[in-house]
């Protein structure tokens, strides 16, 4: 199989004069798992949009395959995008938003879930936060691009869920790259082969999961 590549660089973001970002580098690869972390307000949603194209970033460079896609208008064949914001439409049915959004080949094993099969005849509107949340996640995680960026992904999930979610992540890895934020850093911290925080505008990259706390993300009885 072969093995994709993604790197940013270059990317610096100000709101209202105030540097969010600067000079951030990121590379990632088919079969990472990059867990990116940071305090409320660090840029690590900006990011992820600043990389999908649907945010702006003077001077950013963002190359697939070592080909640029700077003046790309969408990049929606190579990375996928899971918004903190609901994406469905609420007047949809789930078998409707299912055909919409996944190949007819893969419908039948992507409806072979028991989640799925829980409220498959409902319809979008009537669905718990936890359901709509894992619909949205499966739904991206099928998504054939070569990338997927998860924004909060577990919000609203139950336990056994983020479970499910987990391997769900950690299967779709193997043939694809994938970078993931969210506040719950345990989850994340369970499946991810590379740690990223963003402090200060800019990245840095964690050998060990302790430097969360020497870096001042994580208090140590948090961490423990």
């Amino acid at each position: 199989m072969k093995k994709h590549i993604l790197e940013v660089s270059g990317v610096q973001k100000r709101f209202d004069g105030k540097v969010v970002l600067s000079d951030v580098y990121l590379k990632c690869e088919t079969s990472d798992i990059i867990g990116l972390f940071g305090r409320n307000g660090s840029g690590k949603s900006t990011l992820l949009k600043i990389i999908f194209g649907i945010v702006s970033a003077p001077g950013k460079c963002i190359r697939i395959d070592g080909v640029s896609k700077n003046n790309s208008d969408n990049l929606s064949n190579e990375i996928s995008y899971l918004h903190q914001e609901q994406y469905i439409p609420n007047h949809l049915s789930v078998k409707k938003a299912i055909l919409l959004s996944i190949d007819k080949l893969n419908t039948d094993s992507f409806c072979e879930d028991e989640f799925i099969q829980s409220f498959l005849e409902k319809k979008i509107s009537h669905l718990s936060s936890g359901e709509l949340r894992y619909l949205e996640i499966k739904i991206v995680l099928f998504n054939p691009a070569k990338f997927i960026l998860l924004d909060e992904p577990y919000n609203g999930l139950s336990p056994v869920m983020v479970d499910v979610v987990n391997e769900m992540i950690k299967a779709n890895s193997l043939k694809k790259g994938i970078i993931i934020t969210d506040h719950n850093y345990q989850s994340i911290i369970k499946i991810a082969t590379q740690l990223i925080l963003i402090k200060e505008g800019k990245t840095h990259f964690l050998k060990e999961k302790t430097e969360l706390v020497n870096k001042g993300y994580l208090t140590t009885s948090s961490f423990l």
